[in-house]
């Protein structure tokens, strides 16, 4: 081997590093989180995990105090936690204002008492927001999906606090295939989920107030 193929090589492997770590970068920057809460997680999940750009969605609890709260105590009351949404999305693929957009028009955001049959604080509506230019974002989303409404929105802008992931049998509960015990007997969770979801309204309600515009994924 010469000597200057001897020099190359090094050259010809740093470049590649210098390269990938670049790609990873670029990555890294696309790669964002959102947080959302419309009533029942498992919901929020599921439309949001059929957006395109969007790679994970993660139920849990936040906004309230009570360190590592669990589902009976969240529900309960008195964490002062919502039941929430983590959206992990490429920024590259889909905005921070079309998940907004689509999250207004996922619920009703009129409701201060819960969503749909769930009633109590921790099923209520409410955008975190984790700074300035989320705020404004959200604040102009807001107003647009008043207008485009025609009613007040009591959906609050918080500051986003520590989110807690929710027990691992919330994960994707409306696609698993593990059996549960209900009140009709032993089903998948995917199919619990849906009748669930039939049976507390929620999309009936949506369509009723957004029309054409609900999301509904």
């Amino acid at each position: 081997m010469t000597m200057t193929k001897f020099v190359k090589l090094p050259l010809l492997a740093m470049a590649m590093l210098v390269g990938l770590t670049l790609q990873f970068n670029a990555a890294e920057a696309q790669s964002k989180k959102a947080y959302f809460a419309g009533g029942c997680f498992w919901c929020i999940e599921s439309d949001f995990e059929s957006i395109k750009g969007v790679s994970e969605v993660v139920s849990g609890y936040t906004g309230g105090k009570t360190k590592n709260p669990t589902y009976k105590q969240v529900t309960k009351g008195g964490t002062g936690h919502y039941e929430a949404v983590e959206i992990r999305y490429n920024a590259g693929q889909v905005s921070y204002d079309e998940l907004l957009y689509k999250f207004f028009r996922s619920v009703d955001p009129t409701d201060a008492g819960g969503q749909f049959c769930d009633r109590g604080n921790s099923y209520r509506t409410a955008i975190f927001v984790t700074n300035a230019a989320e705020k404004a974002a959200a604040e102009k989303a807001k107003a647009r999906a008043e207008k485009d409404l025609g009613q007040k929105i009591v959906t609050p802008i918080l500051n986003a606090s520590r989110f807690y992931n929710a027990e691992a049998y919330h994960q994707d509960y409306y696609k698993s295939s593990d059996v549960v015990l209900t009140r009709r007997g032993p089903k998948s969770k995917a199919n619990a989920y849906k009748f669930y979801r039939n049976a507390c309204g929620r999309d009936k309600r949506v369509k009723q107030l957004w029309g054409n515009d609900a999301f509904i994924g």
